[in-house]
Protein backbone atom coordinates (compact mmCIF):
# COMPACT_ATOMS: atom_id res chain seq x y z
CA UNK A 1 0.00 0.00 0.00
CA UNK A 2 1.04 3.14 -0.99
CA UNK A 3 -0.86 5.45 1.07
CA UNK A 4 -0.92 7.27 4.60
CA UNK A 5 -2.82 8.43 7.08
CA UNK A 6 -2.28 11.74 8.82
CA UNK A 7 -1.95 12.27 12.57
CA UNK A 8 -5.36 14.32 13.10
CA UNK A 9 -3.87 16.93 14.46
CA UNK A 10 -6.02 20.22 12.46
CA UNK A 11 -9.56 19.51 11.84
CA UNK A 12 -8.64 19.28 7.55
CA UNK A 13 -6.34 15.98 8.35
CA UNK A 14 -8.30 14.52 10.58
CA UNK A 15 -9.85 12.04 8.38
CA UNK A 16 -7.32 12.60 5.22
CA UNK A 17 -5.78 9.55 3.66
CA UNK A 18 -3.49 10.84 0.90
CA UNK A 19 -0.74 8.89 -1.71
CA UNK A 20 2.53 8.56 -0.73
CA UNK A 21 3.70 8.88 -4.30
CA UNK A 22 6.62 6.29 -3.66
CA UNK A 23 6.54 4.69 -7.17
CA UNK A 24 7.11 8.22 -8.77
CA UNK A 25 10.98 8.86 -9.79
CA UNK A 26 10.91 12.75 -10.64
CA UNK A 27 8.73 15.71 -9.76
CA UNK A 28 9.94 17.60 -13.03
CA UNK A 29 7.88 17.06 -16.06
CA UNK A 30 9.28 17.13 -19.77
CA UNK A 31 9.22 20.94 -20.91
CA UNK A 32 8.78 20.04 -24.66
CA UNK A 33 5.07 17.80 -23.78
CA UNK A 34 3.46 20.47 -21.76
CA UNK A 35 1.10 22.48 -22.88
CA UNK A 36 -1.17 25.49 -21.96
CA UNK A 37 -4.41 24.95 -20.29
CA UNK A 38 -6.91 27.51 -20.03
CA UNK A 39 -9.80 26.94 -17.60
CA UNK A 40 -13.22 28.35 -18.51
CA UNK A 41 -14.51 28.49 -15.42
CA UNK A 42 -17.92 27.11 -16.56
CA UNK A 43 -18.47 30.60 -18.58
CA UNK A 44 -18.57 30.43 -22.31
CA UNK A 45 -17.16 32.95 -24.93
CA UNK A 46 -19.09 35.91 -23.69
CA UNK A 47 -18.31 35.44 -20.00
CA UNK A 48 -22.00 34.17 -19.77
CA UNK A 49 -22.10 31.00 -16.79
CA UNK A 50 -23.46 27.65 -19.10
CA UNK A 51 -21.82 25.01 -16.46
CA UNK A 52 -22.49 25.10 -12.48
CA UNK A 53 -20.23 24.01 -10.35
CA UNK A 54 -16.75 24.42 -11.47
CA UNK A 55 -14.51 27.69 -11.00
CA UNK A 56 -11.16 28.40 -9.40
CA UNK A 57 -8.48 25.15 -9.29
CA UNK A 58 -4.93 25.13 -8.85
CA UNK A 59 -2.91 26.55 -12.51
CA UNK A 60 -2.09 23.25 -14.21
CA UNK A 61 -0.36 22.42 -17.18
CA UNK A 62 -1.47 19.85 -20.18
CA UNK A 63 0.67 16.74 -20.34
CA UNK A 64 0.63 15.86 -24.22
CA UNK A 65 -0.03 11.82 -23.99
CA UNK A 66 0.38 9.38 -26.98
CA UNK A 67 -3.00 7.26 -26.69
CA UNK A 68 -1.93 6.39 -29.77
CA UNK A 69 1.32 4.45 -29.51
CA UNK A 70 1.55 4.46 -33.30
CA UNK A 71 5.46 4.67 -33.36
CA UNK A 72 5.32 0.77 -34.16
CA UNK A 73 9.18 -1.21 -34.29
CA UNK A 74 10.61 1.42 -32.26
CA UNK A 75 12.03 0.43 -28.91
CA UNK A 76 12.19 2.88 -26.07
CA UNK A 77 13.13 3.27 -23.02
CA UNK A 78 11.09 4.48 -19.51
CA UNK A 79 12.70 7.54 -18.61
CA UNK A 80 10.74 8.42 -15.69
CA UNK A 81 7.33 7.82 -13.79
CA UNK A 82 5.94 11.26 -13.12
CA UNK A 83 2.58 12.51 -11.66
CA UNK A 84 0.02 14.56 -13.70
CA UNK A 85 -2.36 16.53 -12.27
CA UNK A 86 -5.25 16.17 -14.89
CA UNK A 87 -5.76 12.39 -14.67
CA UNK A 88 -5.52 9.84 -11.77
CA UNK A 89 -3.40 7.84 -13.60
CA UNK A 90 0.25 8.10 -13.52
CA UNK A 91 2.61 8.69 -16.43
CA UNK A 92 5.51 7.63 -17.98
CA UNK A 93 8.29 9.51 -20.44
CA UNK A 94 9.31 7.19 -22.98
CA UNK A 95 12.52 7.93 -24.44
CA UNK A 96 12.59 6.61 -28.17
CA UNK A 97 16.01 5.17 -29.89
CA UNK A 98 15.76 7.82 -32.49
CA UNK A 99 15.57 10.66 -29.38
CA UNK A 100 12.27 11.34 -29.72
CA UNK A 101 10.22 11.51 -26.12
CA UNK A 102 6.82 10.78 -25.29
CA UNK A 103 4.54 10.38 -22.61
CA UNK A 104 1.97 7.36 -22.34
CA UNK A 105 -0.01 5.96 -19.34
CA UNK A 106 1.98 4.09 -17.24
CA UNK A 107 0.52 0.74 -15.88
CA UNK A 108 1.29 -0.81 -12.75
CA UNK A 109 4.91 -2.39 -12.56
CA UNK A 110 6.63 -0.30 -15.19
CA UNK A 111 9.85 0.46 -14.10
CA UNK A 112 12.62 2.88 -14.95
CA UNK A 113 14.57 1.51 -17.62
CA UNK A 114 12.74 -1.07 -18.90
CA UNK A 115 12.28 -1.46 -22.24
CA UNK A 116 8.98 -1.07 -24.45
CA UNK A 117 7.92 -1.16 -28.17
CA UNK A 118 4.34 -1.16 -29.72
CA UNK A 119 3.34 -2.75 -32.83
CA UNK A 120 3.89 -6.65 -34.33
CA UNK A 121 7.68 -6.96 -32.87
CA UNK A 122 5.68 -6.44 -29.15
CA UNK A 123 5.87 -9.33 -26.89
CA UNK A 124 3.05 -9.78 -24.54
CA UNK A 125 4.71 -8.00 -21.44
CA UNK A 126 3.60 -4.97 -19.62
CA UNK A 127 3.54 -1.30 -20.94
CA UNK A 128 4.06 -3.39 -24.67
CA UNK A 129 1.16 -2.45 -27.38
CA UNK A 130 -0.10 -4.58 -29.97
CA UNK A 131 -3.53 -5.00 -32.00
CA UNK A 132 -5.77 -6.94 -30.30
CA UNK A 133 -5.44 -10.57 -32.66
CA UNK A 134 -1.49 -10.18 -31.87
CA UNK A 135 -2.68 -11.31 -27.96
CA UNK A 136 -2.78 -14.19 -26.12
CA UNK A 137 -6.22 -14.98 -24.69
CA UNK A 138 -6.89 -13.95 -21.39
CA UNK A 139 -4.30 -11.00 -21.48
CA UNK A 140 -5.01 -8.37 -19.12
CA UNK A 141 -5.15 -4.88 -20.95
CA UNK A 142 -5.72 -1.07 -21.29
CA UNK A 143 -5.59 1.94 -22.66
CA UNK A 144 -7.96 -0.12 -25.41
CA UNK A 145 -8.90 1.71 -29.24
CA UNK A 146 -12.78 1.62 -29.70
CA UNK A 147 -11.79 2.51 -33.25
CA UNK A 148 -8.40 1.27 -35.73
CA UNK A 149 -5.87 4.46 -34.94
CA UNK A 150 -8.56 6.08 -33.02
CA UNK A 151 -5.96 6.45 -29.88
CA UNK A 152 -6.82 4.96 -26.44
CA UNK A 153 -10.32 5.33 -25.52
CA UNK A 154 -11.38 2.84 -22.44
CA UNK A 155 -9.73 1.54 -19.46
CA UNK A 156 -7.34 4.92 -19.03
CA UNK A 157 -7.74 5.72 -15.28
CA UNK A 158 -6.20 4.82 -12.67
CA UNK A 159 -5.94 0.66 -11.77
CA UNK A 160 -8.50 0.27 -14.51
CA UNK A 161 -8.17 -3.26 -16.87
CA UNK A 162 -10.13 -5.20 -19.33
CA UNK A 163 -9.56 -8.58 -20.01
CA UNK A 164 -9.09 -10.33 -23.37
CA UNK A 165 -11.49 -13.63 -23.49
CA UNK A 166 -12.49 -14.62 -26.86
CA UNK A 167 -12.57 -13.92 -30.58
CA UNK A 168 -14.37 -15.03 -33.43
CA UNK A 169 -14.49 -13.72 -37.13
CA UNK A 170 -12.47 -10.13 -37.62
CA UNK A 171 -13.59 -9.03 -33.50
CA UNK A 172 -11.99 -9.76 -30.60
CA UNK A 173 -14.51 -10.13 -26.60
CA UNK A 174 -13.32 -7.69 -24.61
CA UNK A 175 -14.76 -7.66 -20.67
CA UNK A 176 -14.96 -3.93 -19.75
CA UNK A 177 -13.98 -2.51 -16.37
CA UNK A 178 -17.82 -1.79 -15.51
CA UNK A 179 -18.40 -5.62 -16.32
CA UNK A 180 -20.00 -5.07 -19.72
CA UNK A 181 -18.40 -7.65 -22.50
CA UNK A 182 -18.29 -6.43 -25.85
CA UNK A 183 -16.78 -7.01 -29.07
CA UNK A 184 -13.93 -4.78 -29.93
CA UNK A 185 -12.49 -4.99 -33.75
CA UNK A 186 -9.10 -7.32 -34.05
CA UNK A 187 -7.61 -4.20 -35.81
CA UNK A 188 -7.63 -2.21 -32.82
CA UNK A 189 -4.65 -1.61 -30.40
CA UNK A 190 -4.61 -2.13 -26.32
CA UNK A 191 -1.71 -2.06 -23.90
CA UNK A 192 -0.59 -4.41 -21.83
CA UNK A 193 -1.02 -4.16 -18.06
CA UNK A 194 -2.91 -2.67 -15.14
CA UNK A 195 -3.31 1.14 -15.22
CA UNK A 196 -1.21 2.58 -12.29
CA UNK A 197 -2.13 3.83 -9.05
CA UNK A 198 -4.59 1.75 -8.04
CA UNK A 199 -4.91 2.91 -4.72
CA UNK A 200 -6.37 6.33 -5.91
CA UNK A 201 -9.77 5.40 -5.25
CA UNK A 202 -8.65 4.58 -1.57
CA UNK A 203 -7.44 8.09 -1.02
CA UNK A 204 -9.57 10.47 1.19
CA UNK A 205 -9.54 14.26 0.99
CA UNK A 206 -10.50 14.93 4.72
CA UNK A 207 -11.53 18.68 3.78
CA UNK A 208 -13.58 20.74 1.38
CA UNK A 209 -10.65 23.18 0.41
CA UNK A 210 -9.07 19.89 -1.21
CA UNK A 211 -11.82 19.76 -3.77
CA UNK A 212 -11.76 23.04 -4.49
CA UNK A 213 -8.39 23.03 -5.06
CA UNK A 214 -9.25 20.86 -8.42
CA UNK A 215 -11.28 23.01 -9.68
CA UNK A 216 -15.02 22.39 -8.23
CA UNK A 217 -17.10 24.38 -6.30
CA UNK A 218 -19.88 23.54 -4.01
CA UNK A 219 -22.90 22.04 -4.94
CA UNK A 220 -26.72 22.71 -4.68
CA UNK A 221 -28.86 20.04 -3.52
CA UNK A 222 -31.61 19.56 -5.73
CA UNK A 223 -34.03 19.38 -2.88
CA UNK A 224 -33.53 22.40 -1.86
CA UNK A 225 -33.83 24.57 -4.91
CA UNK A 226 -37.34 26.14 -6.04
CA UNK A 227 -39.48 24.71 -8.47
CA UNK A 228 -38.20 26.94 -11.28
CA UNK A 229 -34.57 25.67 -10.69
CA UNK A 230 -34.70 21.88 -10.70
CA UNK A 231 -37.93 19.50 -10.67
CA UNK A 232 -36.85 18.11 -7.40
CA UNK A 233 -37.60 21.58 -5.81
CA UNK A 234 -39.98 22.99 -3.99
CA UNK A 235 -42.53 22.02 -1.45
CA UNK A 236 -43.02 22.56 2.29
CA UNK A 237 -40.32 21.73 5.41
CA UNK A 238 -38.00 18.79 4.35
CA UNK A 239 -39.78 17.26 1.36
CA UNK A 240 -38.20 14.14 -0.53
CA UNK A 241 -38.77 15.75 -4.18
CA UNK A 242 -39.64 12.62 -5.63
CA UNK A 243 -37.67 10.54 -7.95
CA UNK A 244 -34.38 11.26 -8.13
CA UNK A 245 -33.76 13.08 -12.10
CA UNK A 246 -31.45 15.67 -13.72
CA UNK A 247 -32.52 19.05 -13.92
CA UNK A 248 -33.93 18.25 -17.30
CA UNK A 249 -36.28 15.95 -16.12
CA UNK A 250 -34.52 12.59 -16.76
CA UNK A 251 -34.77 9.96 -14.43
CA UNK A 252 -31.72 8.82 -12.28
CA UNK A 253 -30.18 6.15 -10.17
CA UNK A 254 -31.12 2.92 -11.57
CA UNK A 255 -33.17 4.35 -14.91
CA UNK A 256 -31.71 2.96 -17.85
CA UNK A 257 -30.82 6.24 -20.22
CA UNK A 258 -29.56 4.56 -22.93
CA UNK A 259 -31.27 4.15 -26.32
CA UNK A 260 -32.84 1.04 -26.74
CA UNK A 261 -32.20 1.51 -30.82
CA UNK A 262 -29.01 2.70 -30.90
CA UNK A 263 -26.99 1.98 -33.40
CA UNK A 264 -23.65 0.02 -31.18
CA UNK A 265 -26.04 -1.58 -29.22
CA UNK A 266 -24.91 -4.83 -31.49
CA UNK A 267 -21.81 -4.82 -30.03
CA UNK A 268 -22.63 -5.21 -26.51
CA UNK A 269 -22.60 -9.03 -25.51
CA UNK A 270 -23.27 -8.30 -21.74
CA UNK A 271 -24.57 -5.16 -20.06
CA UNK A 272 -22.46 -3.88 -17.60
CA UNK A 273 -22.68 -4.78 -13.91
CA UNK A 274 -24.33 -2.15 -11.13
Amino acid sequence: MSLRKLKPVTPGQRHKVLNTFETLTTDKPEKSLLAPQKRSGGRNSGGKMTMRYMGGGHKKRYRIIDFKRDKDGVPAIVKSIEYDPNRTAYIALLNYADGEKRYIIAQAGLQVGQTVISGDKATPEVGNARTLKDLPLGTVISCIELHPGQGAVIARSAGSFAQLIAREGKYATIKLPSGEIRLILLTCKATIGVVSNSDHQLEVSGKAGRTRWKGRRPRTRPVVMNPVDHPMGGGEGKSAGGHPRSRNGIPAKGYKTRSKTKASNKYIIERRKK
